[in-house]
C-alpha cells in the first residue's frame, strides 16, 4: 500500500525532490512569444516572470525552451541551446528567487508539431508520419541523430542548473518529439526504439539517464506526459501508466499529466477516453487521480483549473499534490496572492483563448498593458 500524508492545505510547504515549494500552485509552461528572434530574454519577459513570482505562485515552469539552435517550433520561444543564455537566465532566476518562488525550465524538441519555417530546416521525427494537426512531415531519425538529441537535452539541463534554475521539466507530451516516440501511431520504427512499449519509451529514459548523469542526483528532473493520445491507434492511458511507473523506478522527481487535445479540451468536456472522462474543472483530473494512486512520485494536474474551492476539494480527497494553471494567470498574475489573502471571487479569465496574439501571448481582455 502506498503511504503518503493527506494534503491539508494548498498553501502548505512541500518538496519536489530537493526543491522546497511554499504552496501547491504551479504556473504551467506557457509560450509567451516575447523573446528575441534567437530566443534571448527581453525586458518584457523579465517583467512577466517577476510579476508572477510576486503574485505568490509557488513554482513557475517556463515556456518551452529549444535545446538545439536549428530547431525552433515556434517564434519568440526561449532558448537554451548554448552557453550564451546562462548569464541572462541567472538574472531571471534571481528575480524569481527574490520573491521566494521557484522556477523550473521546460526543455523540448518540438519536432513535427510545428508550422514555423517548415521547409527551411530539417525536422526530426521517429518515423515519416505527418503530425495529425499540422500535417508536417519529419525525417526519421538515425541512431546518430537520436544520440545527438539525447546529448542536447543533457547539455541544456546542465546550462539550466548553472543558471540557477531549481530544476528542469522534460516535455514528453502534446505530440512533440518524445511523445511521438512513445506513441505507436507516430513511432513505426523496427529498431530498438520502436515496436514494444519498452522500446518506445527507451528514448525518454535515455534522455533522463543522460541528464541525471550530467546534473547529479539532487537536481530535480520532472517529466510532462500526455495521459492519452485520445485517438484510435495512439498512445493509451494504460501505456502511460506503465511509463509513469518506469519513470518512478529511475528516480524522476515529479510527473505532470496533460493530454493531446490542445485548444479543444473545453469542447470535449464530459466525453470519455480510455474509460475516463474529460472534466470541466481539471480536464485530465481523472487520469491524474489514477496515476497518483499507483506511484509515489508527486503528480501535477493541469488543464482547465480555476476554482479555488474545487482545488481544495481535490487536494484533500486525492493524492494529486500540485495544481498547474496557465490562462487564469495571464489575466491575473496575482491570482494566487488574492486567494491566499481570502478573496475567493471567481477568476476573471473567460477562457476565450484570445491570449495568443502577434504581439506575444497575453490576456487581451484584462491585461492590456502587455500590448505596450
Amino acid at each position: 500500500m502506498l503511504l503518503r500524508p493527506e494534503l491539508k492545505s494548498l498553501f502548505e510547504q512541500s518538496h519536489i525532490g530537493s526543491m522546497r515549494l511554499k504552496n501547491r500552485f504551479v504556473r504551467s509552461a506557457t509560450w509567451e512569444n516575447m523573446t528575441t528572434e534567437d530566443g534571448h530574454m527581453t525586458d518584457k519577459l523579465y517583467a512577466i516572470y517577476d510579476e508572477l513570482a510576486k503574485g505568490e505562485v509557488g513554482l513557475i515552469i517556463t515556456g518551452y525552451a529549444n535545446i538545439v539552435q536549428e530547431e525552433q517550433p515556434n517564434p519568440g520561444m526561449m532558448g537554451i541551446y548554448d552557453d550564451s543564455f546562462i548569464n541572462e537566465y541567472i538574472k531571471l532566476t534571481d528575480l524569481v528567487h527574490d520573491s521566494d518562488a521557484r522556477i523550473v525550465m521546460q526543455l523540448a524538441y518540438g519536432g513535427t508539431k510545428t508550422t514555423h519555417n517548415v521547409g527551411e530546416r530539417v525536422i526530426f521525427a521517429p518515423s515519416e508520419v505527418p503530425e495529425r494537426g499540422t500535417k508536417t512531415l519529419g525525417k526519421a531519425m538515425t541512431k546518430e541523430e537520436i544520440d545527438y538529441i539525447i546529448d542536447a537535452f543533457a547539455k541544456a539541463a546542465w546550462r539550466a542548473k548553472e543558471a540557477g534554475f531549481d530544476g528542469v521539466e522534460i516535455h514528453g507530451a502534446h505530440t512533440y518529439l518524445i511523445n511521438q516516440f512513445l506513441s505507436p501511431y507516430y513511432n513505426r520504427r523496427e529498431d530498438e526504439y520502436g515496436g514494444s512499449l519498452k522500446n518506445r519509451m527507451r528514448f525518454l529514459l535515455e534522455i533522463y539517464a543522460k541528464m541525471r548523469q550530467v546534473v547529479g542526483d539532487d537536481f530535480p528532473i520532472m517529466v510532462k506526459l500526455t495521459a492519452s493520445d485520445f485517438f484510435e491507434g495512439g498512445l493509451t492511458f494504460d501505456e502511460t501508466r506503465v511509463i509513469c511507473k518506469n519513470l518512478e523506478a529511475v528516480g524522476v522527481d515529479a510527473i505532470e499529466l496533460s493530454g493531446n487535445i490542445h485548444g479543444k479540451a473545453d469542447t470535449l468536456v464530459g466525453e470519455e477516453f480510455d474509460e475516463h472522462k474529460i472534466q470541466e474543472e481539471g480536464y485530465f483530473l481523472d487520469f491524474g487521480k489514477v496515476v497518483s494512486e499507483e506511484i509515489n512520485v508527486p503528480v501535477i494536474t493541469v488543464g482547465g483549473l480555476s476554482d479555488i474551492e474545487t482545488l481544495e476539494e481535490i487536494a484533500s480527497s486525492t493524492k494529486i499534490e500540485y495544481f498547474a494553471i496557465a490562462r487564469p494567470l495571464l489575466a491575473e498574475p496575482h491570482l494566487v496572492k488574492r486567494w491566499k489573502e481570502g478573496d475567493r471571487s471567481p477568476v476573471i479569465c473567460e477562457r476565450c483563448s484570445k491570449c495568443r496574439t502577434r504581439r506575444g501571448n497575453f490576456c487581451v481582455v484584462h491585461n492590456k498593458r502587455r500590448e505596450q
